[in-house]
């Protein structure tokens, strides 16, 4: 069966991992600037607390993993703050031996590991469709041992390291999408992925997006009426069953076309449309702009 997960994934192509040791002791807090690319951390020791866009803070203790998608503007602090401090420029890259917050000297009271990655996807808002603002799980010892690792593998910094990352956070990625609580999740196909009749109905769609789809297709993948199937996907993925193909197909699309090599008619029958002229009709309409001056622009 087509796991559309890992198929989104591939698609976004995680690249330029950076992930960096991060320290604190005494009373301390960061503000940290919205940067709109992915980031996460584990906590390896101690305790620190999380407010993520100005929400209420989290606590934070060992074992904890915390994945933003998006990074919008955040403050970490100790269990107890300290005056507030803006960190300049968090993408940067990091000392040879970390960040550390608060008192500089003595053992450390919380340390933890954490880091950011682009896409090479000019489609990320895939990734942050699928999840809430921030992902707080706990107690999943496979996510810390994984952040250990991209740790231990950026600071070595030995030839194949980028690759090394790379697989890591795909395979991060991937766990933390597992160990997320679908069925509370906002709509969206992890929630339909959660759901055990409205997911045969998403591997179907995701297996061959080129079929011509209806919904009534659907609802029997789905064992389902016509009627019923369509309420519950929509409840569940958030968009109608057509729109949501026409959204995937537009994201193979943009794929194929920054990949190159294909013809437009090729693309478009990879995608479900019979000629050139009636994708590029569908793909202007849903994109904002035609197929061929997207593949230029990404080029």
């Amino acid at each position: 069966m087509t796991d559309p997960l890992s198929q989104i994934i591939g698609l976004l192509r995680p690249q330029t991992v950076m992930a960096k040791g991060i320290s604190g002791a005494g009373r301390w807090a960061i503000a940290y600037d919205d940067f709109g690319k992915p980031s996460f951390c584990a906590v390896t020791q101690g305790r620190c607390r999380l407010s993520v866009d100005g929400a209420p803070a989290i606590p934070l203790e060992t074992g904890d993993f915390v994945l933003l998608p998006a990074t919008p503007s955040f403050t970490l602090t100790s269990p107890e703050p300290g005056p507030l401090r803006r960190l300049v420029n968090a993408t940067a890259e990091p000392a040879r031996d970390g960040l550390r917050h608060g008192r500089q000297d003595g053992p450390a009271e919380m340390t933890m590991i954490g880091g950011h990655f682009d896409f090479v996807s000019a489609d990320p808002r895939l990734l942050a469709a699928l999840l809430p603002q921030t992902i707080h799980i706990r107690g999943v010892d496979r996510l810390t041992t994984l952040v250990r690792m991209m740790g231990d593998e950026a600071a070595r910094a030995q030839d194949g390291a980028d690759l090394v990352l790379v697989r890591l956070v795909e395979i991060l990625l991937v766990e933390a999408l597992r160990a997320l609580p679908a069925q509370t999740a906002a709509p969206g196909l992890l929630r339909g992925l959660a759901d055990p009749r409205v997911a045969p109905a998403l591997r179907a769609l995701h297996g061959d997006a080129a079929q011509d789809w209806t919904v009534i297709a659907l609802a029997q993948a789905a064992g389902l009426s016509r009627s019923a199937f369509f309420q519950r996907f929509c409840s569940r993925v958030g968009l109608p069953p057509m729109e949501y193909l026409l959204a995937w197909r537009m994201t193979l699309a943009k794929d194929l076309l920054r990949r190159g090599g294909l013809a437009l008619d090729q693309v478009a029958g990879r995608v479900g449309y019979g000629s050139a002229a009636s994708f590029s009709a569908a793909f202007s309409r849903h994109v904002g702009q035609p197929p061929g001056r997207f593949a230029r622009g990404t080029a």
